[in-house]
């Protein structure tokens, strides 16, 4: 594929309510179809984003002319060089990233995955700010962020109290800030699966699938009937606390696994949750604290991945390996 040195691409301003669903594409199995035969099925289902969480090369090539936009990850192995060396970035963008646009559409670039609460959290900032230099360098303008895990939250209950852990403030806050100044959105990963599984006392199960009837949890003015509203609200209450009250949050994952967790994790459930989630965030009407913005999302999983630690973990997938559906989800 030739290389391009001189072009300028903006991704960040497509419409996020017609962007609002994708999907993740994890490779962590040994019997997947090849990416090209993937690519195929993503557009035969009419899934226009996909997220991978490196820059594998074979994936890549096959989104080429896709017409698929993709979140690109780097290795969280990476990010310490990112984060202390520039040239690095400069390697990393020129490796990744210049040899495939504009034929592969980038719709963001994560620095890493799940780190903050981590003995990497320290090297996201300065990793996304790396790249960001480096981007704009070669004159590609895609917005760089990070995927958070929700577990970086200390207080959640109800959504408006919303703060993060004291050790993850140290590590968000500088993010957010660089994220706000430069108007990019932050990745979050929301699972009310694991919440519910971890409560399942004081968590309703239709509250946790968004099948109840009507509001279930009263946070003032605010009403809530499912559980995902309530954890993104609590994440934007707690940005609000750490200087984002405008920052934008796209869930870079959810889902629902089909098995491992006996009859919690059933296909069944993992249904009605997807297709629920789904719905929802395609009808572009928000979140009791962010009424009519869209909450662009993306899926987890595409496949079952075998080589994930055996339990929930290989059983979040939407397709078999063999690319037969685990259950019908409507995009």
């Amino acid at each position: 594929m030739p290389i391009f040195t001189h072009f300028f691409f903006n991704f960040y301003f497509l419409d996020a309510g017609a962007q609002g669903v994708g999907i993740n594409y994890g490779l962590l199995g040994n019997n997947l179809p090849p990416p090209d035969t993937v690519i195929r099925l993503l557009n035969s289902k009419n899934i226009k984003t996909v997220r991978i969480f490196e820059p594998d090369p074979n994936v890549l090539r096959a989104l080429g002319n896709s017409g698929i936009e993709v979140v690109l990850g780097t290795l969280n192995e990476d990010l310490q060089q990112l984060a202390e060396n520039p040239a690095f970035a400069t390697q990393w963008v020129n490796t990744n990233v210049i040899p495939y646009v504009p034929a592969v559409k980038i719709r963001y670039i994560s620095a890493g995955n799940e780190v903050i609460l981590g003995p990497l959290a320290q090297f996201v900032a300065g990793a996304i700010q790396n790249l960001d230099i480096a981007l704009k360098a070669s004159n590609v303008s895609v917005p760089v962020s990070t995927a958070i895990q929700f577990d970086a939250i200390g207080q959640s209950f109800p959504p408006s109290s919303g703060a993060f852990k004291n050790d993850a403030v140290g590590a968000i806050t500088p993010v957010v800030a660089f994220l706000v100044s430069k108007q990019y959105p932050i990745l979050a990963n929301v699972y009310p699966y694991f919440a519910y599984a971890s409560d399942t006392v004081n968590i309703r199960l239709d509250y946790a699938l968004g099948t109840a009837s009507g509001p279930v949890v009263t946070d003032g003015p605010l009403l809530y009937s499912n559980l995902f509203d309530a954890m993104v609200d609590a994440l934007y209450a707690a940005l609000e606390k750490v200087g984002g009250p405008a920052l934008r949050i796209v869930v870079s994952e959810t889902g629902w696994p089909s098995a491992g967790n006996g009859d919690v994790a059933v296909v069944p459930n993992a249904q009605v949750y997807v297709n629920n989630v789904l719905a929802h965030v395609k009808s572009a009407v928000g979140t009791p604290r962010r009424p009519g913005i869209p909450i662009e999302t993306h899926i987890f999983a595409l496949f079952n991945e075998n080589l994930k630690p055996a339990g929930v973990e290989q059983n979040f997938g939407l397709y078999y390996p063999n690319m037969t559906e685990v259950y019908a989800v409507t995009f």
